[in-house]
């Protein structure tokens, strides 16, 4: 059974469960505390804990330890151990009697805020629960700040400071491991005269397109919203051939789809710009993601429709990778992204190469290579 306070009060005041199977402790508490707080009452953990699932509004619970049904230690391991955020860190008090030091450490050892007494006065009471409430708060507030930083609050896709986020950290790997990583910039061609003519219909649209990128991209790829109406797809460990072919279908799906908005066939159109880790060497990943865009408003410039990348150009000098970056390249299988850098590795080795040819007397073709090494483009043949 459940017991609330003035109806009046309950948009204004902070809420508080309290769980005991006694009514007198109940009443007792109650009394102390109204007028500052909001009360929601139940007798046992079981009832307590169905409390907590249905009524988020609930900012600190006061539980007994000895219960029916579910005892205090029951209600706060169930608390603790939730995978919902908001009960698993909201403020517990337990009600401390003639229980033992032993009971009061299991208590704490699972989880429990703070302690009081029966006999608690209000003052020490209200202050108490004071600050708790204003850290149930600021547990809430911060958790809030991460939702809307991980995702954007419109289209509920990532938002784009948390996509630079992953955007960065697959920079780094690619600097220290090698490998690929792409960025497609995307946007619908003639968005102003959309939104003219759909209005507030414009974002189920943009809602539609972010569904269907969903469902074509892979799981280690990341999407997010930038900006009004473009979308960012950043896409770790796939060749840039393959990027671009997907740019391409996503292109042409837009524009053969047909689409209903308030009862109206619209066609739309997009325009994706590609930008490549290995072939464009940007300084970061943001100087990546200004290139996909430049390229895609470029593509739009030249009337829409189109995939704007970086096939046919010549790829700027890369970087060679350092002998310990090549091994890890060679050990994931990817030894056909070093052949371009393989005279440079060989400069490298030479006086290693040297230096082990005198300790074991091998007689290596050391001035073969060096030649090689010196004019790699003279004769491309493997070593005999």
């Amino acid at each position: 059974m459940t017991t609330e306070m003035s109806a009046a009060a309950a948009t204004a005041l902070p809420r508080v469960m309290i769980v005991d199977d006694s009514r007198i402790v109940r009443a007792t508490i109650i009394k102390h505390i109204r007028g500052s707080f909001e009360v929601r009452e139940e007798t046992d953990g079981e009832a307590g804990w169905e409390a907590l699932l249905v009524d988020p509004s609930i900012q600190v619970v006061i539980s007994d330890l000895t219960m029916p049904h579910l005892d205090g230690y029951g209600l706060l391991e169930r608390i603790r151990g939730s995978h919902i955020s908001r009960i698993r860190e909201i403020p517990v008090i337990m009600i401390s009697g003639d229980e033992d030091e032993a009971s009061r450490a299991r208590a704490k050892n699972l989880g429990a805020t703070d302690f009081i007494t029966k006999g608690i006065g209000t003052a020490e009471l209200l202050t108490r629960l004071d600050t708790l409430v204003k850290l149930s708060r600021t547990h809430q507030d911060l958790e809030q700040s991460r939702r809307q930083e991980v995702a954007d609050p419109v289209s509920g896709m990532l938002s784009k400071a948390f996509m630079m986020r992953q955007a960065d950290q697959a920079f780094a790997h690619v600097q220290r491991h090698g490998g690929e990583v792409c960025i497609l910039v995307l946007g619908f061609d003639a968005f102003d005269a959309l939104t003219a003519r759909l209005g507030a219909g414009i974002e189920s649209l943009l809602g539609q397109f972010g569904k269907m990128l969903s469902a074509h991209i892979r799981r280690e790829d990341s999407l997010a919203r930038c900006d009004n109406h473009e979308f960012a797809v950043l896409i770790p460990d796939a060749g840039l051939a393959d990027v671009s072919a997907f740019a391409r279908r996503v292109r042409e799906a837009v524009s053969a789809a047909r689409i209903s908005l308030q009862g109206e066939a619209i066609h739309v159109t997009v325009s994706v710009g590609v930008a490549s880790f290995q072939v464009d060497a940007p300084a970061d990943m943001a100087a990546l993601l200004g290139l996909a865009r430049e390229r895609m408003r470029q593509a739009q410039a030249e009337g829409g429709d189109r995939v704007a990348g970086i096939e046919g150009q010549r790829p700027p000098l890369v970087a060679p990778p350092g002998v310990e970056q090549a091994l890890a390249l060679l050990a994931l299988g990817k030894g056909g992204e070093l052949e371009v850098h393989l005279p440079a590795l060989a400069h490298a080795l030479l006086p290693l190469l040297a230096a082990i040819d005198r300790h074991y007397q091998l007689d290596l073709p050391l001035q073969r290579l060096e030649q090689l090494v010196a004019n790699p483009a003279a004769n491309s043949s493997n070593l005999s």
